[in-house]
């Protein structure tokens, strides 16, 4: 082989190399991304309870005692001695540090409404027959592509094949729908015949309506606690005679002073609970007390004899003592008509003399 032969053929070995390099597949490159780890997030923190308010709290002055603090903070007496493990209500220190409510409330005034929930009484349902499913997609018929309202079922006269048919899901032939008071007012179509059924001569004559149960969305029913309007407490004064002194917050007349005979009936000026009923009031005399509801007290001073005892329920009007002069320098009722303890102006609630 000549030289010029040998150097050609070296030529195309190598230009056949270079093709074959060129149509080598490429080396498959890894894309992807590195494993990261992510821990998984934590649980959720349960929602704390709201604490209960702390009770206001009072510290007892020099010459006070419990029932004057109860009257001026429109609570019972007896309420608050319990509150505060008070044994006697007649001995209490100055400095001692009184709580005007129970712990978890708010304090005087404050609402005992409440809500006491029945519980849930669920209806089973009943499945649709084969006549109740032609029902609900009669035209006009309550359940719509946009309204569903089943499970619908329609009632059947009682029977044992009534009950045979429905324990397998058909509806027994020849059996008519029991005529019941439809769900919603207007006319209600007829039920369709199931195929393969005939229908009773009696039911197509009298057209009967087709019983279209609609299930109601379930019902709490709750009793709630009667709670006492303020606004809506019945004044009447509480005995008759002139007004011989006036309410006044700058002079710290705290109610008014109505003059009359001795033995006059003092008569309650609404309906209410006496809670205090006796003579530890400096200045009052002989006095009862009487709690309308959460928010009003009325007091009743200077009386010569008491006629009602602590803890008894009185009605508007009803004698609760006798005009006097005790703790006082003339015959005389002093009425008082306080707002959580704070005392107001009687003649804005008492009706015209």
């Amino acid at each position: 082989m000549t030289p010029s032969a040998r150097a050609l053929l070296f030529a195309l070995a190598a230009a056949l190399a270079v093709a074959g390099c060129m149509t080598r597949p490429p080396a498959p490159v890894d894309e992807r991304a590195p494993s990261v780890y992510v821990p998984p997030p934590p649980p959720p923190v349960p929602a704390r309870a709201p604490e209960p308010p702390p009770p206001q709290l009072y510290t007892v002055k020099r010459g006070e005692t419990l029932a004057q603090i109860a009257l001026d903070h429109g609570v019972d007496y007896r309420e608050l001695a319990a509150w505060n493990n008070i044994e006697n209500p007649n001995v209490i220190r100055v400095g001692q540090v009184l709580a005007l409510s129970l712990p978890g409330q708010a304090g005087p005034g404050a609402g005992a409404g409440g809500v006491v929930t029945a519980p849930l009484v669920s209806t089973p349902s009943i499945a649709p027959t084969n006549d109740t499913r032609a029902l609900m997609t009669a035209p006009g018929h309550g359940n719509t592509p946009t309204l569903k309202s089943e499970p619908r079922a329609m009632k059947l006269p009682y029977s044992e094949q009534a009950l045979a048919q429905l324990g397998s899901g058909s509806s027994p032939a020849g059996a008519s729908p029991a005529p019941t008071r439809a769900a919603a007012p207007g006319p209600t179509p007829a039920a369709a015949p199931a195929a393969g059924t005939a229908t009773p001569p009696a039911a197509a004559a009298a057209s009967p309506t087709v019983a279209t149960a609609t299930p109601s969305p379930p019902r709490t029913e709750s009793a709630r606690v009667p709670e006492i309007d303020d606004a809506k407490v019945d004044w009447a004064w509480p005995t008759s005679g002139k007004v011989i002194a006036g309410f006044s917050e700058s002079a710290n007349l705290k109610g008014i002073d109505i003059g009359g005979k001795a033995g006059q009936p003092v008569l309650a000026s609404a309906a209410g609970r006496v809670v205090y009923a006796g003579a530890g009031l400096r200045g009052y005399g002989k006095m009862v007390i009487i709690k309308h509801n959460n928010t009003y007290l009325s007091a009743y001073a200077h009386n010569r004899e008491i006629m009602v005892k602590e803890g008894q329920q009185v009605s508007k009007g009803q004698k609760i003592g006798e005009m006097g002069d005790t703790d006082a320098d003339q015959v005389k009722l002093h009425f008082e008509i306080r707002r959580l303890g704070k005392p107001i102006d009687p003649a804005k609630f008492l009706p015209p003399a």
